[in-house]
């Protein structure tokens, strides 16, 4: 009886956690950030206790689970609309390499070794840093890279200036510009700071994807 009680249970678990993961998104099958990881091993640890402890109803492991859904759910409804929480609970990307020259300093902030980032160069096939341009790292822990192109010249890589509406300034100091500079330019144009949702500085030029023009 016990035996039966226990596949039962997790059977029942298993569509549970697929609902849930459903509801959650499809960007939980291919990666997972802080929060997401911190609800994915919580729902595993409560469906192992639920199993194993089959005296106990079956709704007091269910009711947690609904609750951590939809607290998930909340929290990145809350992301969506708030950059600075986002970048808070969820982390924000790290360049790493810039212009084939490794950025230590991020590197010695953000935890990350130097074996980290040889496996990981490895892995993609890279034998050498020097054939990398720009590598990220992004909140879930991945490296992003992007490889010299075949003549190995710089390229213009697109730096973001403006994202969700918010200036940044570190963008701003790192390629030499400040915001009255940015702030003219975008007057230039008629635009406000307030009226960008998204823009980036590439060859010398702004790329604008304005509020207005969103679906």
């Amino acid at each position: 009886m016990e035996l039966f009680t226990i596949m039962v249970r997790t059977v029942i678990f298993y569509f549970l956690i697929v609902l849930a993961y459903r509801i959650m998104g499809k960007r939980e099958i291919g990666q997972l950030g802080i929060i997401d990881l911190i609800v994915s091993i919580l729902i595993a640890e409560l469906v192992a206790i639920s199993i194993e402890n089959i005296k106990d109803p079956i709704f007091y492991t269910i009711l947690p689970i609904v609750l951590l859904v939809g607290l998930e759910l909340l929290l990145a409804f809350i992301a969506i609309k708030s950059r600075k929480f986002r970048n808070t609970f969820g982390g924000k990307p790290s360049l790493i390499i810039v212009n084939g020259k490794i950025n230590y300093k991020e590197m010695v902030k953000q935890r990350y070794s130097m074996d980290d980032l040889l496996l990981e160069l490895r892995q993609k096939g890279i034998k050498s840093i020097e054939n990398v341009e720009y590598a990220f790292l992004e909140p879930n822990g991945k490296l992003s890279i992007f490889k010299y192109n075949i003549f190995k010249t710089k390229t213009n890589y697109p730096m973001p200036l403006i994202v969700d509406g918010q200036v940044q300034t570190k963008v701003l100091k790192y390629i030499k510009k400040s915001r009255i500079w940015l702030e003219k330019t975008l007057q230039a144009k008629n635009l406000e700071i307030e009226d960008i949702f998204y823009c980036f500085y590439k060859g010398y030029k702004l790329y604008i994807i304005k509020r207005k023009d969103l679906l």
